[in-house]
């Protein structure tokens, strides 16, 4: 797998309704970038101005509307609102109709997105670990197997058959935030998704190493995955108005122990618009200065990640694709070409 510096574009289903998402996508498109990334929520961070489409749908109409760019779930949940199989039919239609430009990013999940649609009373770590690793298998099966009867601890079919699906598997994008998940991408996924803007011992000490020791279990070359991180860049040419931008992000900035078990988008909000604007903004890099930003930018690159989806907090989307189209992504191309 090439680790040519890819640039991608995150449309924030939590933030804009799908009409207008979809014409953001296209923008980043025709501004240069490789790649789009639509989050799957049922719910968003936000009750009061959040959006909170359906993805796979959004998807096909992005498909019909691009031609090049590669479209992609970051990430989608493939152990309690649908059922895996559900999941390997939806990307096996996406591939068939759009072939190469289509992956299936998915994670473990959030009580947010998955209780109010399920009602499923929110499992420990082991259980939705053990969900989606035989999720995966069940995905990767039905892709491959023409009939198939499976019999799992979570999820069973009886002659299962996806008629329509794409000559070659979609590529499967894992995200993690600790050692197992990304030993786990390493081995089975050809793409590992984190997020950008925690503590770096993370991405040098945990993340990345053992996204290694995976590709080295499995036999396969250090560039045999596509190390893709979102990064969190709010740039305007007023920093000021950067700044305040990261307000509608202030989830992003709780702490684990903020956010634990908080099912409600109320909740959720309420918690966010609590923070003070410099604490909303620490997970972002803030600047008016594009030279700045790839400076700040370049430590993950040097790691290792390949592939940059650029998540701006912002409302105004065609503004921040424009600055980028016009000063971002060209420096960071020639600086690391």
């Amino acid at each position: 797998m090439s680790t040519r510096l890819r640039l991608g574009y995150k449309a924030s289903a939590e933030q804009f309704a799908p009409r207008a998402l979809l014409d953001f996508a296209v923008l980043a498109e025709q501004a240069g970038m490789d790649s789009v990334w639509i989050s799957d929520h049922f719910q968003p961070w936000r009750h009061n101005g959040g959006h909170a489409p359906f993805s796979l749908a959004w998807l096909g109409a992005l498909g019909a509307r691009t031609s090049r760019v590669l479209m992609g779930t970051s990430v989608l949940t493939p152990t309690f609102r649908y059922h895996p199989s559900i999941v390997a039919q939806a990307f096996g239609t996406l591939g068939a109709l759009f072939p190469g430009r289509v992956a299936l990013g998915i994670g473990t999940g959030e009580s947010l997105n998955e209780v109010p649609s399920s009602g499923v009373a929110w499992p420990e770590q082991k259980e939705r670990t053990a969900r989606f690793k035989e999720a995966v298998e069940l995905i990767r099966r039905l892709w491959c197997e023409e009939r198939l009867s499976f019999h799992g601890q979570f999820y069973r079919t009886e002659n299962a058959t996806i008629y329509d699906r794409p000559e070659t598997p979609v590529p499967i994008y894992i995200a993690g935030a600790g050692p197992f998940m990304a030993r786990f991408a390493g081995e089975h996924a050809q793409g590992f998704i984190c997020t950008s803007g925690k503590k770096w011992d993370l991405y040098s000490e945990i993340l990345l190493p053992n996204v290694d020791a995976g590709l080295d279990k499995a036999g396969k070359p250090r560039d045999g995955i596509d190390r893709l991180i979102e990064m969190k860049v709010s740039f305007d040419s007023d920093r000021g108005r950067a700044l305040e931008d990261t307000r509608f992000w202030g989830a992003l900035a709780l702490t684990v122990e903020e956010k634990m078990n908080v099912e409600d988008p109320l909740q959720m909000e309420r918690l966010a618009d609590a923070l003070p604007v410099e604490r909303a903004a620490s997970r972002w890099i803030v600047s008016n200065d594009p030279q700045e930003i790839v400076e700040r930018i370049r430590p993950y690159v040097e790691l290792g990640f390949n592939h940059l989806v650029f998540h701006a907090p912002g409302p105004d989307q065609a503004r921040f694709i424009e600055l980028f189209g016009t000063w971002l992504g060209p420096l960071l191309r020639q600086t690391f070409a």
